[in-house]
């Protein structure tokens, strides 16, 4: 009996749609990068590219546990000397782009590499509960309901 290695020709995408709206950030990330993986398939094979596009609405709204609203801190540097910024998670929800919380949970959780930034690049978060991706029909994933602890 052989080992089934999937080939890229042979994955099925499919496209999930998943509402962040009081959902605990760390869990749903964990979710959300299974799924980017494609872990959750019979099929998964490491070095192909076999999960599924995700689309998070209501990213605006996701909750975090704790005084890590205010005490989580994000750090960026610009390259130049003594150039490091850092803003706290509460900056960051409150801000211009409350989805980079997400985008850089998730990132975080996804191997670093050619790979993991094609995978990457099927995530899409929205801050409010507009998406243009009505046409590909996603379906609902509840990641509430799939375990109390995930709602806050």
């Amino acid at each position: 009996m052989k080992t089934y290695s999937a080939k890229p020709s042979e994955v099925e995408k499919k496209w999930i749609l998943v509402d962040a709206e009081g959902v605990v950030l760390g869990r749903l990330a964990s979710i959300i990068a299974n799924r980017l993986r494609g872990k959750h398939k019979p099929s998964y094979t490491p070095h192909v590219d076999c999960g599924d596009n995700v689309v998070v609405i209501n990213a605006e709204k996701v909750k975090l546990t704790g005084r890590k609203r205010e005490q989580k801190v994000y750090y960026r540097h610009t390259g130049y000397p003594g150039g490091i910024k850092s803003e706290t998670a509460r900056d960051i929800l409150e801000g211009r782009f409350p989805e980079r919380v997400i985008e850089k949970a998730v990132e975080r959780m996804i191997p670093r590499g050619p790979l993991g930034r094609r995978q990457m690049s099927h995530l899409k978060v929205y801050a409010g509960p507009e998406h243009p991706h009505a046409a590909q029909n996603p379906e609902p994933l509840d990641v509430a309901a799939m375990n109390p602890k995930n709602k806050r």
